[in-house]
């Protein structure tokens, strides 16, 4: 394994004018939890196990319950949380086996910000909705009437279940698809759609209808109408059409994907098979009405969804297996339940982080619902996780806080002995890192993987463009300090969606030999004040994907690198991609694009031509590197 310093920077946000959003109210609002009653018999019969305390921001359904009650339930956390990009109340809504909605109620969900839809089947057809499940566009100019996109519907999830498309009620447009119009940190995992198309852009709310995602997986899905969507990943699914693409759209392991032979029109990557892949955790209620978490096993070069022929493979862990912490528990008991042998669910809320949450047992399960949120508190890594095999941790969000900490998530040991196992990866899937938004931030490194044989399913690594902290962009540069996104130190390790934007060095540095990317996504930082502040030694700018000098063997499909220099549209970056001139490092399908200020020379190592103001939303492509 050879190791180089991090240096660097990228990110950047997907289009100009997304600064300064308004930050809407929040309601706390209490949900009561809705359990099954079973009836008496004539002799003692066991008590039915109990609903465990998920917290008081998890509402449990059950199919017994009026549409009009569920609906009702629904409706008031969206309207609390349809604009509360910042705020830190978060939701769980999870659905016990059975059908919700008929033919004349369906029942028509709308998500918004940190809220987590789910069913709480062993199969995704065991929990039926008769309805839609959707995310419109956010209108954020003249009142709430233009400007209208979805390039900030970030931080929601939806998974295990099935969506019976039924429009009734809805106008003409609406009844056209269930529309998901989302951008990064939002996730699609085990769902059965049918009935409609599904759009991932909202084309039937007032333009411009912009959409940034996005990430689906474990899924069989209809006709997808992929519209605006610049850049998405498509894992290990089903689907029965494709409509098109914009900047980069990849399919790994899915059955019916287009094929890529003439890529870049369209601009699609196109893999058979996924070369190592875990499907995230997910609660389920048994048939004895008893909680438990499904963790499933790895698997190498798979295809297709992972419950087409029953129970997902893998193990099941009851919930009293599980330490489930709320906000108010001190590390030191997570901590000291860690180290008795318990895993660890996160309910909802935010959590303040003053020293390191220690993960060190093999196959410890760290699961968070509702994106419950680790924040850094007096320069505290909030997750360390030792040089272990079988870790998984899914669902958490880690904010940086007011003093810089060295790292937000640690995988693994700098100095350690790095022992793994290619067939039991430690597995992150569906954890988001922040350094500002919601307030100041402060992190050296977001993400840092010491230990070999991990995989990365799915995360967005975001130092913010925008928020609600009160700064002018320039401001931010010396405020939200974030210097490198994801640094990767360990040896196989397989990142499945990797999201980074924004950092001040380089948003991702890749050491670790025979490390694999499917779909990168980057910005650049949008802030830096001038050309000096932006520098590497005397080279101009950071690249967005650094490989290390000394790494021989690497493999990127699929990934791109934007820019949008907004404080000062003369900068210039040299390479979107720097990689070391060797046959085993190869990219596939890379580009770089101008979203309308700055400049990238080139996409990768001198190689392709600029992506500036004469070209603003038009990609260059490289098809490979190096030109076979």
């Amino acid at each position: 394994m050879t190791t180089q310093h991090p240096g660097g920077d990228g990110a950047a946000r997907r289009h100009p004018g997304l600064r300064h959003l308004r930050r809407a109210f929040a309601i706390g609002l209490v949900l009561t939890t809705a359990v099954l009653t079973t009836g008496t018999a004539a002799t003692a019969a066991p008590p039915p196990p109990s609903t465990p305390d998920l917290g008081p921001t998890v509402t449990v359904f059950d199919p017994s319950m009026p549409v009009g009650e569920i609906q009702a339930a629904l409706d008031a956390v969206h309207a609390t949380q349809v604009d509360n990009e910042m705020g830190s109340q978060r939701y769980a809504f999870l659905f016990k086996p059975g059908s919700y909605g008929t033919a004349e109620h369906p029942l028509q969900i709308k998500v918004g910000y940190y809220t987590e839809i789910s069913g709480l089947g062993a199969s995704p057809t065991d929990v039926v909705i008769n309805g839609k499940v959707e995310v419109y566009n956010r209108c954020l100019a003249d009142g709430g009437t233009s400007n209208c996109l979805a390039l900030v519907n970030f931080w929601r999830t939806l998974s295990n279940l099935s969506i019976n498309v039924n429009a009734a009620g809805q106008d003409g447009c609406r009844a056209s698809a269930d529309f998901w119009a989302v951008s990064q940190a939002v996730s699609m995992r085990r769902l059965n759609v049918s009935g409609a198309n599904l759009s991932l852009m909202d084309y039937c709310t007032a333009g411009p209808q912009y959409a940034s995602g996005g990430f689906v997986a474990d899924s069989r899905l209809p006709f997808v109408v992929s519209g605006s969507q610049q850049q998405w990943l498509t894992r290990n699914s089903e689907v029965a059409g494709w409509s098109n693409g914009v900047w980069n759209q990849v399919f790994s392991g899915v059955v019916g994907a287009p094929d890529d032979a003439a890529f870049p029109n369209p601009p699609y990557t196109t893999l058979d098979a996924t070369p190592l892949s875990r499907e995230k955790p997910y609660l389920f209620v048994d048939a004895q009405g008893r909680y438990n978490v499904r963790v499933p096993a790895a698997q190498r070069n798979s295809r297709g969804i992972s419950w087409a022929d029953g129970m997902t493979p893998g193990r099941t862990v009851p919930i009293s297996d599980f330490f489930v912490a709320k906000p108010s528990d001190p590390v030191q008991v997570i901590n000291n339940q860690l180290a008795r042998g318990k895993h660890l669910l996160f309910t909802p809320g935010v959590y303040d982080i003053a020293r390191s949450i220690r993960v060190k047992r093999p196959d410890t399960v760290v699961l968070g619902l509702g994106h419950a949120t680790l924040t850094a508190v007096n320069g505290a890594v909030p997750l360390d996780v030792a040089d272990v095999p079988g870790v998984v941790i899914a669902g958490v969000t880690i904010d940086a806080g007011l003093k810089e900490s060295p790292v937000l998530l640690r995988v693994g040991s700098r100095y350690g002995d790095q022992p793994s196992s290619a067939d039991n990866p430690t597995t992150l899937s569906d954890v988001y890192f922040r350094v500002g938004g919601p307030h100041v931030g402060k992190a050296n490194i977001a993400l840092e993987v010491n230990s070999d044989n991990v995989l990365i399913d799915h995360t967005w690594v975001w130092r913010a463009d925008h928020g609600v902290e009160g700064f002018t962009d320039t401001e931010r540069w010396n405020t939200n300090t974030g210097r490198y996104g994801a640094v990767i130190n360990g040896d196989h390790v397989t990142a499945t969606g990797l999201f980074v934007e924004h950092f001040q060095r380089y948003n991702t540095v890749w050491n670790g030999e025979d490390g694999t990317t499917i779909l990168y996504q980057n910005e650049l930082p949008y802030d830096p004040p001038a050309q000096a502040d932006w520098m590497n030694g005397s080279v101009e700018g950071y690249a967005g994907y650094k490989v290390g000098d000394q790494v021989r063997t690497h493999t990127l499909y699929g990934g791109g690198v934007y820019v949008f220099n907004q404080n000062n549209p003369s900068i210039h970056t040299e390479n979107g991609f720097e990689v070391p001139e060797t046959p085993g490092v190869k990219l596939h399908h890379i580009m770089t694009v101008n979203l309308s200020a700055g400049t990238i020379d080139h996409v990768v190592n001198g190689v392709g031509g600029a992506a500036d103001t004469t070209k603003i939303g038009v990609p260059v492509y490289v098809v490979e590197y190096p030109a076979p």
